[in-house]
């Protein structure tokens, strides 16, 4: 079998990891690195459970080849709080309920966090299109754009 190594810097930390070169990059999170915050919901790029950031781009880590990522930047879920302070995005989520079964939840959060990148202050109707890619089975999405809008300063505590 033909195997490569490939480095990445995988929620600030180097690592290198010998995989098949039809390996996918979710797999190379989940299954290689232990971080099973990034779910596998579809295997088919339509849920957006396994949405990660690759060199600070939302990226649906079931859909690319992880020797597509050589020498990027990962940022996983695990990745983005401070110690135990929760990130703004998921501090918001915890607060609006912006949650059920907590299947999506990593996913809708890493694309949300990308969505503000590009619209600081979001109208329900940008949140609402910036996380199309991502399908909550359990919510109306009435939380989830609230949680959104609240870590973007746009609802009252």
């Amino acid at each position: 079998m033909n195997m490569t190594t490939i480095a990445l810097k995988v929620n600030g930390h180097d690592k290198a990891v010998t995989v098949d070169p039809r390996t996918l990059l979710v797999q190379v999170i989940r299954d290689h690195l232990g971080l099973t915050g990034t779910h596998v919901g579809c295997d088919t790029a339509q849920c957006g459970c396994c949405t990660v950031h690759l060199d600070g781009r939302a990226v649906k880590s079931c859909s690319m080849l992880a020797l597509q990522a050589q020498g990027g930047e990962v940022t996983t879920i695990e990745g983005i709080s401070s110690g135990e302070a929760l990130h703004p995005m998921q501090q918001a989520f915890r607060e609006c309920h912006g949650l059920q079964c907590g299947y999506c939840t990593p996913g809708m959060v890493m694309s949300a966090i990308q969505l503000l990148k590009h619209h600081p202050k979001p109208t329900e109707e940008q949140v609402r299109e910036g996380l199309e890619g991502n399908i909550c089975r359990c919510t109306g999405y009435e939380n989830i754009v609230r949680s959104v809008q609240r870590a973007a300063g746009q609802l009252p505590d």
